[in-house]
């Protein structure tokens, strides 16, 4: 497939332009904090004619939120799903074959960057669309200023996201979600978790110190996973270097266990999420009797409109997804919807139907339903892990190219780039799938616990702060050591 055909409908695609000459860190500090700030004045603004008092009392699309870096009902409803999932779509087809595109030329790279932005447009419109149906309207005739206005704040994010790349000190898209969960967490914490704990106390009697601890348990939980992760980000094999062209100039290449950072974690949960919103639209309503039908349909997702909006009930769908039935939050949420009690009890008792495509049903144990996400998840976070490898140029066949580029040699090792391949595959692959399921199981940890934040978006916030830390160090050492651009580059 040659990019050739779309450049008639790409050049109509605006541009943020680059810098005419490289920017110094406060420079970039300056636009980062600039474009922040834009980005928090439409994570503030509700949308017109979205019912905001209703959504502010909703927890059903908390971890949506986290993970799209969004806020429900208001400019940045459908956040950077459209930037996330046309990255997915475009990958996927450069990964089968159908697309072929050399990133290391410039021409080629800069129309495959276009393209994306056309594809993550279009994903804006239609999710634009699609979120509306899900939010709760002031009146029926608001639905298409509503959808108007949500498509162009998902437009506005994606240009907010290339400014970021452009002139800022990372991706829009990793301070976008850090972001949203430092709103999240402070919120939660101050106007849920302490209100409650001081509640509890209040009430007094022997229970209420062990009811006050509960209720303030998932910003606990908050905290044991961010200090895992913490330690994991820690844990890395290096491997010695030598300058080939000088001697005794040496160094270490390090490989982290979590190679590729959360990004697999962002990227199957974006899929899992964008899958069961999209369900919502298109896939049966549960009537007031239970049934369904068609069968086939009612096999991959069932709906309950619930106040407005399409809970998930049951269905391939929910087994792949960490709803918790009949209320559509998280497991123990944060918002006070549902305790840790109720969410034991509803473990040991509680039950789904999983309609099948050929008739009749299955009765779902909800334990059945946590291995079931569990293990999907852990599985999604390897494919899209060693995928993202590959694609980024952290495969061992492109980290020996570059070392070769660069100059630099592992001792008692040919300067070959194939004998540095076979030892950086003896690391890189293992390591890559390991960290990929660490990483999946840290999230489901935190996600079926309620962690404040979501627990995940916890998860996704040390990666991101830790990754950013990680850039900021470089960007001073080239600015402080100019020649250092050459050797790290």
């Amino acid at each position: 497939m040659s990019l050739h055909i779309l450049d008639r409908i790409l050049k109509f695609i605006p541009n943020i332009k680059k810098p005419d000459a490289p920017l110094t860190f406060k420079q970039k500090m300056k636009w980062t904090a600039l474009i922040m700030c834009v980005y928090f004045l439409l994570f503030s603004i509700p949308a017109v004619g979205s019912n905001v008092s209703e959504l502010q009392t909703s927890s059903f699309y908390q971890i949506l939120n986290t993970v799209f870096a969004a806020r429900t009902g208001t400019l940045v409803t459908v956040g950077i799903s459209p930037i996330v999932l046309s990255s997915i779509v475009l990958q996927l087809v450069m990964g089968t074959g159908l697309l072929k595109v050399d990133l290391n030329d410039p021409e080629q790279k800069g129309r495959f960057q276009s393209m994306q932005k056309l594809f993550a447009i279009l994903i804006a419109v239609v999710e634009g669309i699609l979120f509306t149906k899900e939010i709760p309207l002031i009146g029926i005739g608001f639905f298409w200023l509503v959808a108007l206005q949500l498509t162009l704040g998902a437009i506005f994010v994606i240009f907010l996201d290339e400014a970021m790349v452009k002139y800022g000190i990372t991706s829009g898209i990793n301070l976008f979600i850090a972001g949203g969960i430092a709103y999240a967490i402070i919120a939660s914490t101050a106007t849920v978790l302490v209100p409650g704990a001081l509640s509890e106390l209040a009430t007094g009697g022997a229970s209420a110190l062990p009811d006050a601890v509960l209720a303030i348990a998932p910003l606990f939980m908050s905290i044991l996973v961010m200090l895992v992760c913490i330690y994991i980000y820690n844990i890395k094999v290096e491997l010695p270097l030598v300058f080939s062209q000088f001697r005794g100039i040496g160094g270490r290449l390090p490989i982290p266990l979590l190679y590729i950072s959360v990004l697999p974690v962002i990227l199957a949960t974006s899929l899992i999420l964008s899958l069961s919103a999209w369900g919502g639209a298109v896939l049966p309503t549960l009537g007031s009797g239970g049934a369904c039908s068609p069968q086939y349909a009612c096999f991959l997702g069932t709906y309950q409109n619930t106040n407005g909006q399409h809970i998930l009930q049951g269905g391939l769908l929910y087994l792949l997804s960490p709803t918790f039935v009949n209320v559509g939050l998280p497991y123990p949420s944060s918002e006070g919807g549902v305790g840790y009690s109720t969410y034991f009890n509803e473990l040991i008792t509680q039950t789904t139907t999983l309609y099948l495509p050929w008739g009749g049903t299955v009765i779902v144990p909800e334990w059945v339903h946590i291995i079931t996400y569990t293990l999907f998840l852990v599985i999604l976070c390897v494919i899209f892990g060693k995928f993202w490898v590959e694609m980024t140029g952290q495969s061992p066949k492109a980290m020996a190219a570059q070392l070769q580029d660069v100059g630099w040699q592992i001792p008692g090792f040919r300067r070959d780039p194939r004998v540095v391949e076979s030892v950086l595959n003896k690391y890189i692959p293992t390591i890559t799938t390991l960290g990929s399921i660490i990483v999946a199981l840290l999230a489901a940890f935190a996600n079926l616990t309620g962690a404040v934040g979501t627990g995940m978006g916890i998860l996704l916030t040390v990666g991101i702060i830790y990754m950013v830390y990680q850039q900021l160090e470089q960007q001073r050492a080239l600015e402080n050591i100019p020649l250092a651009d050459k050797l790290l580059s």
